[in-house]
């Protein structure tokens, strides 16, 4: 169950990251690319646990 719900939180923010970096402030584009490389790493973490199951 862990598996689906980290890959959510990471499409959503990948999803809000894609935005951010369309915005014409240099800092809310930046903020957008560390949110984007946040929701990757969830999602890499979902699919981590998705292959070792629920015991971890």
């Amino acid at each position: 169950m862990g598996e689906l719900k980290e890959k959510i939180k990471g499409n959503v923010n990948e999803a809000i990251g894609e935005v951010k970096q369309e915005s014409k402030d240099p800092e809310t584009r930046s903020e957008g690319k560390k949110q984007e490389a946040k929701g990757k790493a969830q999602q890499f973490k979902g699919e981590v646990e998705g292959k070792l199951g629920d015991d971890i």
